[in-house]
């Protein structure tokens, strides 16, 4: 296998704070990976800071972070927000569209032609492009559609069933999968041969963390549970405050919910002063909050790796997450680190049940730590990844 020596990543944002979404967390730490054996690695990344408006906030350029070579372009700023919007909507809900209106959502997606025009005039030996919802991904992956590696990031939801994603897919070089059910459910739906596209997923790394140390800060003198991460429907966060309001109800247990990351908290009125959001806080308090946690509760359907997850199970919190999410539930059978519910009785019962068994949420902490002290260690996620870049 030829060594890939100079890599490009293209990535929707870019923070050194690490205040970006799950995928860009990702493309980083796999462009971390490959720069630290060696290899030359550049970030190409637009001036947008928000996923909500995709302003260029940030001036274009190149600059150095750590071992990184980062360079941002703008947004494009004629692109048809309202046609984008009209479409995704139509998508989403399963209505009706027609193969130009595909054509005409990608495009007005989010898109960089002073981008893909450093792209075609740049000699990379692999171009590492994702998630896959994106139009920077789709563009990026038609200059060099080859060399490029795709990080897809796929759910099963209504955009995988796009006629144009199959055409992503069946054209690019090689895949990077976060895990089994995100690489089997591209395989059942691009029909991709068996040998093309490993699971990678991305490292995490070890830490420990004081369980009483963010009850003790903010004045906690009851349980809680935790979610972290973006506050919106598609994450379920509306149906968590929904069922924790429930179980407060019903049952008499005096639970709070704490909450760390960023967005709008759409909860029941009477479970308001039982809710605590700190929003944005240093990796070492969200640690500390997870750490101090009845359960970590990811709620949300569409994953596919779950890094919050992995980094609760560091922190020894037993997780309790949506059956209707595969790879959480997968996640959570392979570690033993977790329960998961179809609907409000089984959220019930299995909150009960850890909030009534503190060896059982110990025991169930412990294999997750375990778990990913093993399945995701830098240099398990180094290996597998180098392998796919030199073997793409």
């Amino acid at each position: 296998m030829a060594r890939a020596q100079s890599i490009a990543v293209v990535s929707p944002r870019f923070s050194e704070a690490g205040t970006v979404g799950g995928a860009e967390t990702l493309l980083k730490r796999l462009a971390e990976l490959a720069a630290d054996d060696g290899r030359q690695v550049t970030i190409l990344t637009t001036c947008a800071t928000s996923h909500f408006t995709w302003e260029n906030t940030v001036p274009p350029g190149a600059r150095r972070v750590g071992n990184l070579d980062v360079r941002f372009f703008p947004v494009d700023a004629d692109r048809d927000v309202a046609a984008f919007l009209r479409i995704q909507q139509a998508i989403s809900q399963r209505g009706a569209f027609t193969p130009e209106d595909e054509r005409a959502w990608i495009r007005n997606s989010v898109n960089s032609r002073a981008l893909l025009d450093h792209l075609r005039n740049t000699d990379y030996d692999r171009i590492l492009a994702g998630p896959y919802l994106f139009g920077l991904s789709f563009f990026s992956a038609q200059v060099h559609p080859r060399k490029t590696i795709l990080v897809p990031c796929l759910h099963d939801e209504p955009f995988a069933y796009l006629e144009i994603m199959k055409e992503l897919f069946g054209a690019v070089g090689g895949f990077a999968f976060n895990t089994e059910p995100e690489r089997d459910l591209a395989r059942r739906l691009f029909h991709l041969p068996g040998e093309k596209g490993a699971v990678v997923g991305m490292d995490i790394e070890p830490f420990e963390a004081d369980p009483a140390a963010f009850a003790r800060a903010h004045g906690l003198d009851r349980p809680y549970v935790i979610y972290s991460g973006r506050r919106e429907g598609g994450k379920g966060t509306p149906l968590l405050c929904e069922y924790l309001h429930a179980f407060r109800e019903r049952t008499g247990e005096d639970v709070r919910l704490v909450f760390t990351g960023s967005g709008p908290i759409e909860a029941p009125a009477e479970l308001e002063p039982y809710i605590l959001d700190v929003g944005f806080v240093s990796d070492r308090e969200k640690r500390e909050a997870m750490a101090g946690a009845v359960a970590f509760i990811h709620p949300s359907v569409n994953e596919s790796l779950g890094i919050v997850l992995l980094e609760a199970w560091l922190a020894g919190a037993p997780a309790l997450v949506h059956a209707g999410g595969e790879v959480l539930r997968w996640q959570c059978r392979r570690s033993n680190g977790g329960l998961w519910f179809r609907h409000y009785p089984d959220f019930e019962q299995e909150l009960l049940l850890l909030l009534r068994r503190p060896e059982l949420r110990q025991r169930m902490g412990a294999a997750g730590r375990s778990y990913v002290l093993r399945e995701y260690s830098r240099t398990a996620i180094q290996a597998r990844f180098l392998a796919v870049l030199d073997g793409g």
